[in-house]
């Protein structure tokens, strides 16, 4: 497959993710299959927290996260919702760490700039910076495989990657969870 049509298969992927979780929104789906399985509220916020990490999936988890914390605490949805993403992001971290990065540092072996872009990724400040900016990504809604890629520049070890993970993941599912409980 040609890089357009995979480009093209990935967008409308995301594009159908996004208007089911507007669907589910809108319906009323979600806030109903909850109430109906009250008890199992902390089961949706893991499995919801499973699916944030993907860019396929992160719409939908994003609604059901939302909607666990309308209806529940805030809280208990992040501390919950935080474990399910770390399983997420440990298989995503993986899978993509090592592979990604060195197919990146391939192609860039075949450009002009490449003396320079290995002078910057030895330095102390672009470490950190990549370190930073891929908390934040995996955090954000944004897909949590570019976060982990930029980890991987860093040769974070897994041991630590786990607490990381939980940290960015629970940040960003409790900034979920208080501006659902804000609109609702």
């Amino acid at each position: 497959m040609t890089d357009t049509k995979h480009f093209l298969k990935d967008f409308g992927v995301i594009a159908l993710s996004i208007l089911i979780a507007a669907g589910l929104v809108y319906s009323g789906a979600i806030e109903s299959l909850l109430t109906s399985t009250h008890g199992l509220r902390l089961f949706g916020s893991f499995f919801a927290g499973l699916f944030f990490t993907s860019i396929f999936t992160t719409a939908p988890a994003i609604a059901a996260l939302g909607t666990i914390a309308q209806n529940g605490s805030v809280l208990e949805t992040a501390v919950v919702g935080a474990f399910g993403a770390v399983i997420g992001d440990m298989v995503i971290f993986l899978l993509v760490r090592d592979r990604l990065s060195e197919h990146l540092m391939e192609h860039m072996k075949h450009n002009q700039g490449w003396a320079r872009f290995t002078l910057m990724m030895r330095s102390r400040s672009f470490r950190w910076l990549s370190f930073f900016i891929g908390g934040l990504i995996i955090a954000s809604p944004f897909p949590d495989e570019i976060g982990i890629s930029l980890l991987g520049f860093t040769k974070l070890r897994t041991y630590w990657f786990f607490p990381l993970s939980y940290a960015f993941n629970f940040i960003g599912i409790l900034a979920i969870g208080a501006a659902a409980q804000a609109i609702a």
